[in-house]
């Protein structure tokens, strides 16, 4: 299926290694219009979307995600983001998006201490926003992991403004829906795996849709979360369009 492009940056930080991976699908698979951003500029380029993509930004020094969050770059990625603007942080950079304030939580040691990379299954939880409007609520799908530190962590109030606000999209589950301390990888509370803010504008998920979005890896669920972003930023055109009409 052909989209209209749209622009989307992906930042680079010393470290990062799914950079390329996030590039290729959006350029190759989606056809979108888009370009690295390196971690010193101190200009987005006017992309419509920010990738912070996954990876070991500053060789996960101090914390994960805590010097990058201080990269020049990400000063303009927090005030596009506070301003409106749609932010994608995948496994690395969902730790930047908390690092930096934009994303409640934490993301802690895997509960085992060890790196896991695998298929895991995510049900998604909320299907009425930007980054999940293809999918169907309940819906289960199967997307790669990497990471030594996904295991999400909040106080109990965050955590019940995530689950009262639906700002909880994607959870670990077994291949039928159902949620169980087996189908947890990591130790997340409730089984989290990627959340958004409560504007709807930013999401950080542990798993990696871009590497489930091309069929030669035979895997394609990934596809669901671009497409559903660009049909979001399409639909988003075609409103300002007709109320450019309206007013004329």
């Amino acid at each position: 299926m052909s989209y209209p492009k749209q622009k989307f940056g992906v930042v680079v930080f010393p470290g990062s290694n799914c950079d390329h991976d996030a590039f290729y699908v959006l350029k190759n698979i989606f056809n979108q219009d888009t370009r690295f951003l390196w971690h010193k500029d101190a200009s987005l380029e006017g992309v419509d979307v920010v990738i912070l993509p996954g990876g070991f930004s500053y060789g996960d020094y101090l914390r994960c995600g805590a010097i990058a969050r201080f990269s020049p770059i990400m000063k303009e990625v927090i005030t596009f983001a506070r301003d409106g603007g749609i932010v994608i942080g995948i496994c690395n950079g969902f730790q930047i998006l908390c690092e930096s304030g934009l994303l409640p939580g934490a993301l802690l040691r895997n509960e085992g201490l060890t790196f896991v990379c695998k298929d895991v299954n995510l049900r998604v939880d909320n299907s009425y926003t930007r980054f999940t409007a293809e999918c169907s609520a309940g819906e289960v799908l199967r997307i790669p992991i990497a990471h030594g530190e996904g295991n999400y962590f909040a106080d109990d109030k965050t955590i019940n403004m995530l689950e009262h606000n639906g700002q909880i999209l994607f959870r670990y589950c077994e291949s039928d829906g159902s949620i169980t301390p087996e189908s947890n990888p990591n130790g997340s509370i409730n089984n989290i795996a990627g959340i958004m803010n409560e504007y709807g504008n930013i999401m950080g998920l542990m798993p990696h849709p871009e590497r489930a979005a091309d069929p030669v890896l035979g895997r394609i669920d990934g596809k669901k979360i671009f497409s559903s972003v660009i049909k979001s930023l399409i639909e988003n055109d075609n409103l300002k369009n007709i109320n450019l009409v309206e007013r004329s």
